[in-house]
């Protein structure tokens, strides 16, 4: 009698990656940093417009993790355990990957560096905002969006912006009400060097 292997939730989250790009030679990592409605995940598909990235949205992958989201600790820790595990398979494999989270901490941002660190790939670092008034109307439209992954909300944001840490390593600034492209190619031209 064979014995039934219950998939691990990176098993799961992987294998929900469609259409997975090419490898590279010299893959890289960008992590995405920013209170929810700011611009993570537009700015994310802007740059995987540039280049084969492979995203890592955390609003997407807990759905399909828990249809019901709670966000309590054990559901974070849980999620993130998975991310952390399929970030560090698809840059061994040699793919881009963009991690679209909020990332606001250095102790949660330190996971994705031990990473960058193992895996011996270049790390990017990118922190999103926007002003309170326009993040606070994107929050307000969103829920008027079919396809939107996201129940963060204002009170949430107000939360949130009370636990950010400074990022102290070398990083991008992005003002996502601004025009921004010129950034995005800094950062291809930087991946690409």
């Amino acid at each position: 009698m064979e014995k039934f292997k219950q998939k691990s939730d990176a098993d799961i989250l992987y294998s929900s990656l469609v259409n997975l790009p090419e490898e590279v030679k010299n893959p890289a990592l960008l992590i995405v940093s920013g209170l929810p409605g700011t611009g993570k995940t537009h700015f994310s598909k802007e740059l995987s417009k540039r280049l084969p990235f492979v995203t890592l949205e955390s609003d997407v992958l807990r759905c399909i993790l828990n249809p019901n989201p709670n966000h309590s600790k054990t559901e974070n820790a849980r999620l993130f355990s998975a991310i952390h595990s399929i970030c560090e398979r698809l840059l061994r494999e040699g793919h881009f990957v963009i991690v679209d989270a909020t990332n606001l901490t250095e102790k949660h941002r330190q996971h994705f560096y031990d990473i960058s660190d193992r895996t011996g790939v270049k790390l990017i670092i990118v922190q999103v905002n926007a002003a309170p008034s326009v993040v606070k109307e994107r929050l307000e439209n969103r829920v008027k969006e079919a396809d939107n992954q996201s129940d963060a909300d204002w009170q949430v944001y107000k939360r949130m912006k009370k636990s950010v840490d400074k990022i102290r390593r070398k990083h991008y600034s992005v003002d996502t009400t601004a025009d921004y492209r010129s950034i995005l190619d800094e950062i291809v031209e930087e991946i690409k060097s």
